[in-house]
């Protein structure tokens, strides 16, 4: 069955090189909420640990992770990043024995609408920090739950599981 017709929670990821905002949805892919914000650890990837434990606890079916893009819809210098974070991603969920899928899927112009949003609900700028990367993540979630329902099967590209890639060696995903 495609990860698009079965049921189950999914992730959004808005990955940041300082931030990682993270967001799910409910097992009926209807509506993406808010989750956290992790600081982003570059040298243990204890922010990408804690998404694979909310993966592993929600039994997840799809990751997405956004992936940065210009207006014209080709890649910005922030894609390189989340392209490797989604490949380090999709290896520590396999290592976890988890079948989720990662997939990248265009998150053009979410970070803009998170602050929109922020703003409208009548959050300070000092507070926006605090929470804008999770709310822009549930807008890429939302996103790619609607282009779900549009289309016949699974939405992004896909990000295979290079085995390896987590440098496994430094801690399981219980940070041990």
């Amino acid at each position: 069955m495609e990860a698009a017709e079965r049921k189950g929670v999914r992730l959004g990821v808005d990955i940041g090189t300082v931030r990682v905002g993270v967001a799910l949805c409910d097992p009926d892919g209807i509506l993406a909420t808010p989750w956290r914000t992790l600081s982003r650890d570059a040298k243990k990837n204890s922010d990408l640990r804690v998404i694979v434990r909310q993966a592993l606890e929600s039994q997840a079916v799809v990751v997405y992770v956004g992936l940065p893009q210009t207006l014209r819809g080709t890649e910005s210098g922030s894609a390189e990043l989340a392209r490797q974070l989604a490949g380090t991603l999709a290896a520590l969920l396999s290592e976890a024995g988890l079948s989720t899928e990662v997939r990248l899927i265009d998150e053009r112009l979410s970070s803009v609408s998170a602050h929109q949003q922020l703003r409208a609900a009548g959050v300070a700028g000092r507070e926006q920090r605090k929470v804008v990367d999770q709310v822009a993540a549930a807008g890429i979630l939302q996103h790619a739950l609607e282009m779900e329902k549009s289309a016949s099967g699974p939405v992004g590209e896909l990000v295979p599981a290079r085995v390896g890639t987590a440098r496994s060696g430094q801690h399981d995903v219980n940070g041990r």
